[in-house]
């Protein structure tokens, strides 16, 4: 089979190669990937930031979709043609994650999604929403399930409360989405004014230019009558993060998912402890909850944003697009 893989660390270095196609074991499937999803973590694990140590050759990605191609034995949920999400934390079913469950993470310790084939785990994967396309669904197992996670397992979003989105990425735009459906009100940041109109057309009630307001955390009070929001997921880590929490009113919850700036940070406990404000680290979530993500996107007739979509033989291109930051939405390659 074909695949992108890099031996040397570096965007330069994604080639298209050929090796054996994998066969399913006890309780696999082997799933023919349709579309994958870029995202930061990708771009780390590419640069070599993540894991300096990583071993090479690798397969990278680690959102997508695809079609059963062939199960293994013992597997009886599953049939050939089935269209299913990937999961990304391979053995996480249900429940709260274990040091065993967290142990294989899809584009990390197992190969990536580019490829024309992947095996996983047939407890795990997730029935595609027959409401989207496979270039829309690829982008539910990390971006959607994080946003969801976090705004409903974690933080149980309801109506009235007040939720700030910080930038235009997946996450994020899925964030304000998913708020939307819950009635409450939404203060979104972006870093132009171009992208203003998107995410007032996706629901944002109020959007700053952090740019233009580098202490957001006073324009996001003003903006709502003086008072912080109920939560807010923080995707930059070192430069935001001060300015997410001051965002806060007591009991807010401030989901932590990103480091696109950064992963060590500097905090000041006293506003913290006195405000009883929750920092709570999250990726991803359980087969179970991409269940319930798959079903209220169904539901609701959800439409993933998605900025641009790249053939595989642009690999170079997209993870060069993903890099400098433009994106309304995600990045996708069709497979």
């Amino acid at each position: 089979m074909k695949v992108i893989q890099f031996s040397q660390f570096g965007i330069e270095h994604l080639k298209l190669v050929d090796i054996l196609k994998p066969k399913p074991k006890h309780n696999e499937v082997l799933i023919k990937v349709t579309a994958a999803s870029l995202q930061h973590l990708d771009l780390i694990v590419v640069n070599g930031s993540l894991d300096p140590n990583l071993p090479l050759p690798h397969i990278p990605v680690s959102e997508g979709v695809g079609i059963i191609e062939k199960v293994g034995d013992g597997v009886t949920s599953w049939t050939k043609g089935d269209r299913v999400l990937i999961p990304f934390i391979q053995k996480w079913e249900a429940g709260k994650i274990t040091t065993e469950t967290n142990s294989i993470r899809t584009g990390i310790q197992t190969p990536g999604l580019l490829s024309e084939y992947l095996i996983a785990p047939a407890n795990t994967v997730v029935r595609t929403p027959d409401t989207l396309s496979d270039e829309e669904a690829a982008t539910l197992p990390v971006s959607g399930l994080t946003a969801w996670t976090n705004l409903v397992t974690q933080a149980k979003i309801k109506a009235g409360q007040t939720i700030l989105i910080q930038g235009s990425g997946g996450v994020s735009l899925f964030a304000l989405q998913i708020a939307k459906l819950f009635g409450v009100k939404i203060i979104a940041t972006t870093s132009s004014d171009e992208k203003i109109k998107g995410l007032k057309d996706l629901g944002a009630h109020e959007v700053i230019n952090y740019n233009k307001h580098p202490e957001f955390s006073q324009e996001v009070k003003r903006l709502n009558n003086g008072q912080g929001v109920d939560i807010t997921l923080d995707i930059a880590g070192q430069a935001t993060i001060e300015q997410s929490i001051l965002s806060c009113k007591e009991n807010a919850y401030v989901g932590l998912v990103g480091f696109l700036t950064g992963g060590e940070i500097s905090i000041k406990l006293s506003v913290v402890i006195m405000n009883y404000i929750r920092l709570q680290g999250n990726s991803v979530g359980s087969s179970q909850d991409l269940h319930l993500l798959a079903d209220a996107v169904r539901i609701n007739k959800l439409k993933p944003v998605i900025d641009k979509v790249y053939p595989v033989d642009q690999i170079q291109q997209a993870f060069t697009y993903l890099e400098a930051g433009l994106a309304f939405g995600k990045v996708i390659v069709k497979m």
